[in-house]
């Protein structure tokens, strides 16, 4: 989610990549993720379209570089950085909100993929609008993708995560379900436990996805869960996948009710979130938290701040 007005707990190198050439391009995409469509001529922001079986059209990612990318030769770590979800929603969101303003002079790079407009960061239980599996998508294909084309260190140590929102419920599982991936996790107003108040995040993503992503399938079935699959997606059951990690958690304090419905406001973010510290905290699991004034919304002081101390985490030091 990316506004008041969209969904709300829905919403959120290889030395030969020295020079991003067509060419280059052509020898470094296979069948299962070839580039179909990009545009590398702003200083700063690529943007790429790909075809894949994982996802039933072609998803988009813009890329972020250093404004020295071209002429200084290093490499530099990488932030993923995910969207929420609603229908306003998709890989131009941190654009819009100002990420360029964001990482002006900061040494990373940023990966901003699409995920669907209620994709919630998952390959579905069902889908009746074609395949959807984003997070092979995002783990198996882009992650890879992305280290063989720029030059990034290309190892935990040089990875970060981060999301609003629906992305950030997707940078916290797959922080923990790939645990060697990434170095730092971050959600900026992102849901941490699924099950609890009667599991109403899951009965979101299963309500929002079937409505708007899976033309009537859904991310943990319905009407019976995938027990297993919201188990393993689940932040507050996951917790030693966030070990050694840097772990930077924000959420509002106001309810911020969206069209009228209680389960969509911050008051399930932030009461999760809770949840989630304070499992962390007996798990002796050191982690940063800021609850702030409002409601569902990217503050940009909060984003700021994360992005430093994404820089301070990663390599190199």
């Amino acid at each position: 989610m990316g506004s008041r007005r969209g969904f709300l707990l829905a919403a959120g190198g290889a030395a030969a990549a020295l020079t991003l050439g067509s060419s280059v391009l052509a020898r470094a995409d296979d069948e299962a993720l070839r580039v179909v469509e990009r545009n590398e001529t702003d200083p700063r922001m690529w943007y790429y379209r790909f075809q894949t079986g994982e996802i039933g059209w072609n998803p988009a990612v813009n890329v972020l570089l250093p404004a020295d990318y071209r002429t200084n030769g290093r490499r530099y770590p990488v932030l993923y950085l995910l969207h929420g979800g609603g229908t306003d929603q998709d890989f131009l969101t941190w654009d819009r909100a100002g990420i360029r303003d964001f990482t002006a002079g900061k040494p990373i790079i940023v990966v901003m993929p699409d995920g669907g407009h209620a994709g919630w960061y998952s390959n579905p239980v069902s889908s009746h609008a074609g395949p959807r599996n984003w997070e092979n998508f995002h783990i198996k294909q882009l992650v890879p993708w992305v280290d063989a084309h720029f030059r990034t260190y290309a190892e935990q140590e040089g990875r970060a995560v981060s999301g609003f929102s629906m992305g950030g419920f997707g940078a916290l599982k797959y922080a923990a379900r790939y645990p060697n991936l990434f170095a730092s996790v971050s959600a900026h107003s992102g849901p941490a436990s699924l099950r609890r108040d009667a599991g109403v995040v899951v009965h979101w993503a299963n309500l929002s996805s079937a409505a708007v992503e899976l033309g009537g399938g859904t991310v943990y079935g319905a009407p019976l869960w995938d027990e297993a699959k919201v188990s393993a997606d689940n932040p507050v059951e996951q917790l030693e996948g966030y070990r050694e990690k840097r772990i930077f958690l924000v959420a509002g304090t106001s309810p911020d009710p969206v069209n009228g419905l209680d389960m969509a406001n911050e008051t399930a973010v932030l009461t999760g979130q809770r949840e989630f510290r304070g499992l962390l905290s007996r798990a002796g699991i050191r982690h940063e938290w800021h609850e702030e004034p409002g409601g569902h919304f990217i503050r940009d002081y909060m984003v700021r701040a994360d992005i430093d101390g994404i820089i301070g985490r990663l390599l190199p030091r």
